[in-house]
């Protein structure tokens, strides 16, 4: 059993199927979206 956990909010996004227990990290659909806000206030 694998898990994907948000790196921003470190709240789960998604569990999958896996041999060994492991976490995955990447950005969830609310903090990827607040990303590309942020980085439109910048310009």
């Amino acid at each position: 059993m694998g898990t994907i956990v948000c790196q921003t909010c470190n709240g789960t996004i998604e569990h999958f199927e896996d041999e060994k227990v492991s976490v995955l990290y990447a950005l969830c659909n609310h903090c990827d979206s607040k990303k590309e806000e942020d980085e439109l206030v910048e310009l």
